[in-house]
């Protein structure tokens, strides 16, 4: 006998979402850890809030709402609430019920950026690796390094040559020029005026140069967990300078293996401390 495609709507749920997600679920065990973290940080929590006025996003849920857009590549907060609007995994995992109302999202990324002002965020995610670490899930020995380029929040426009008196004659040029058109620039000779630490730089042969910094990951290979970040000057051997930077706080004296793209590391920098290779 065929069904009947009706859907009826129903007044009352009687099943919460812990019910609603399977005992085996990659999810439990990292709520688990979650929880127990933000339990550890609901004293600071405390003292980043007034206990006046209008009750803003639970820090807790606006953490563990960062986490799954991290985990399932969300690129975007309004991304984000519309999937928790329908998405009962992510309401479970957040902590919100089948009727709560999701946040708006400008009202989350304002918040967000408040807990990462505080620098909270930066602690909960070290918290994650220590936990980690104390438990024995991720790896002491077998590393992998990466690293990309991040854009700079500088103006092309302002990148001129250095010095004052340079910089004011190089941007009456421009006005009377109409543009930069045959002018040379590099990092020798110019900087941002806006951000001046940001460098030339560009991802590939064939690509057009900006205004850059280097970020740099180091994760260990057990569980593909990332137990270091830095951020280096975009230079031509920023990724390989960061990931010496990042090995040495490696605890133990131990040798360890590092994995990179082609040409990371030269060989004249192996076992350059004695505890890496």
């Amino acid at each position: 006998m065929r069904g009947n495609d009706q859907q009826q709507n129903h007044v009352f749920s009687y099943i919460s979402p812990e019910h609603r997600v399977r005992r085996d679920h990659p999810l439990r065990p990292i709520r688990t850890m979650v929880d127990e973290i933000l339990k550890q940080l609901s004293p600071q929590f405390n003292k980043m809030y007034s206990k006046v006025g209008r009750p803003s996003i639970p820090p807790e849920q606006l953490l563990r709402a960062q986490l799954l857009q991290m985990l399932y590549s969300v690129r975007s907060e309004r991304l984000l609430m519309e999937e928790m609007d329908y998405n009962i995994l992510f309401r479970w995992f957040v902590g919100l019920n089948l009727d709560d109302p999701v946040w708006d999202a400008t009202v989350f990324t304002k918040n967000r950026d408040r807990l990462l002002k505080a620098e909270v965020a930066k602690e909960f995610l070290a918290r994650v690796v220590g936990q980690a670490r104390e438990k024995g899930w991720t790896s002491d020995e077998h590393f992998s390094v990466d690293g990309t380029a991040a854009g700079s929040v500088g103006q092309w426009e302002e990148f001129s040559a250095q010095g004052q008196e340079e910089f004011a004659t190089a941007r009456r040029s421009r006005k009377s020029h109409g543009g930069f058109h045959g002018e040379e620039r590099s990092n020798q000779t110019h900087e941002s005026k806006t951000d001046p630490d940001a460098l030339l730089a560009r991802k590939s042969k064939g690509k057009e140069a900006k205004l850059s910094y280097s970020g740099n990951l180091l994760v260990e290979n057990r569980n593909g967990l990332i137990v270091s970040s830095l951020v280096w000057e975009a230079t031509g051997t920023a990724e390989r300078d960061a990931a010496m930077a990042m090995l040495q706080d490696v605890p133990g004296n131990e040798r360890v293996t590092v994995g990179g793209d082609k040409g990371l590391i030269p060989r004249s920098l192996y076992a350059s401390a004695g505890t890496w290779a």
